[in-house]
């Protein structure tokens, strides 16, 4: 007698949200093109702002996302992935000016930020304290200050490396401070979270998931800039590539010691000088 065995497996269906940075979109053209598959999980994206993302997130609107590492004081049902990571390795977000500043006076002005839940919000605050600012989509900062509108802009992303193309002057590198400040820990500044209503076992297979299409890009360079291409902002391609290898590199793939240490180390400062509430930092166990 022969018994067959039908095994059915249950595919769940999740809402997935990235930035419309070219970062972002080299991790996820694997996944999202149907390069590399699961046979667990039906993804629908959506593509919202950082800032956005990270309230999208505050109220638990999506099963996996992209945030700002700072949000993850306030979404205590998320836990961190450790695939996908954002980390500069000595750079990060920069502050300019149209002129040259001491810091006592660009603590004295107005700083436009790319929003309160960015890590560079919370990385400035730890270098400089308290200061006064306001909010604005972060592409649209270096314009701002070009026209006076501010006097001083805290910038991230591609306009990293394209400021000066507005004419402004680095005034302050965060990245470099956040290095010489932690005996060289690599800048927390972007990662993926999910919902903790899957459970252990569905975090671990999209983990998993999402870590294949890091590498998948990766190991097709070329392809995967193409596919990112519709995210550069009518940037040159060379420009492009730079940020993306400057983004996704070995600690996208696993965040390892180095990335988690670099995450508790920022909450750990945050929470010393009472810029985050007390909360239960969750990160995916590491894979052995």
């Amino acid at each position: 007698m022969i018994f067959i065995i039908e095994l059915k497996i249950m595919i769940m269906e999740i809402t997935l949200g990235h930035t419309p940075d070219a970062d972002d979109a080299f991790m996820f053209y694997g996944m999202l093109t149907g390069k590399v598959t699961s046979p667990h999980f039906k993804v629908n994206h959506v593509v919202e702002d950082i800032e956005t993302l990270n309230k999208r997130a505050v109220k638990h609107e999506l099963d996996v996302t992209a945030v700002s590492v700072h949000a993850c004081a306030y979404i205590p049902d998320y836990t961190i992935l450790r695939s996908g990571g954002s980390f500069g390795k000595g750079y990060g977000p920069i502050v300019i000016s149209k002129q040259n500043l001491s810091v006592d006076q660009i603590k004295k002005a107005k700083i436009a930020v790319p929003g309160k839940l960015t890590s560079a919000f919370l990385l400035l605050q730890l270098m400089l304290g308290k200061f006064d600012y306001v909010e604005m989509k972060f592409s649209d900062i270096p314009a701002a200050v070009e026209r006076g509108d501010v006097d001083v802009g805290l910038v991230i992303h591609e306009t990293q490396i394209t400021y000066d193309q507005n004419k402004l002057t680095k005034l302050l590198d965060v990245g470099s401070w956040w290095r010489d400040s932690t005996g060289g820990l690599p800048v927390p500044l972007g990662i993926n979270v999910i919902s903790n209503h899957l459970g252990p076992e569905m975090i671990k297979k999209f983990d998993d998931y999402f870590r294949e299409s890091v590498v998948y890009g990766m190991n097709r360079v070329n392809e995967a800039l193409d596919y990112a291409m519709q995210y550069g902002r009518g940037q040159p391609r060379s420009l492009i590539e730079r940020f993306v290898r400057m983004y996704v590199n070995d600690i996208t793939i696993e965040m390892g010691i180095l990335g988690e240490s670099s995450i508790r180390t920022l909450f750990k400062f945050a929470t010393e000088k009472g810029l985050v509430p007390d909360f239960d930092l969750r990160i995916a166990p590491a894979t052995v």
